[in-house]
């Protein structure tokens, strides 16, 4: 049993699936502390506060924080913008450079469209 259970742990997905993970807590990491060094204070200058966690309002002793949930929903706007202009456009940019363009499949009917043509014009 418990040399299924090292199998079970070395086996190449659990493995992957660990870096993945580390990997992508440590890219959070990043992206977050870009968006709340870098895009933020932007923000900050344009709206005039970087955080509108202060703003609320209350209803029978409920205190509704509808601020933080206007920071989270711009601070998640600015991570999917950093994550697609300074990573996904970037990669696909290199992928495009690196991969040479695929031929592209021709259906049956279109190839025999072409034989077709080519036929007529050899007359």
């Amino acid at each position: 049993m418990l040399k299924e259970f090292k199998d079970f742990l070395l086996r190449g997905n659990i493995v992957e699936l660990a870096v993945a993970f580390v990997m992508g807590v440590a890219f959070a990491a990043v992206v977050n502390s870009l968006v709340n060094n870098l895009v933020m204070p932007i923000v900050a200058m344009i709206i005039g506060k970087p955080s509108f966690d202060d703003l609320t309002f209350t209803i029978n002793d409920a205190v509704f924080r509808y601020g933080a949930f206007i920071t989270d929903v711009i601070s998640f706007i600015a991570i999917a913008a950093a994550v697609f202009f300074f990573v996904v456009k970037p990669i696909n940019a290199v992928m495009a450079r690196v991969t040479k363009p695929t031929e592209e499949e021709v259906s049956d009917e279109e190839r025999r469209h072409q034989e077709l043509l080519a036929a007529l014009r050899a007359r």
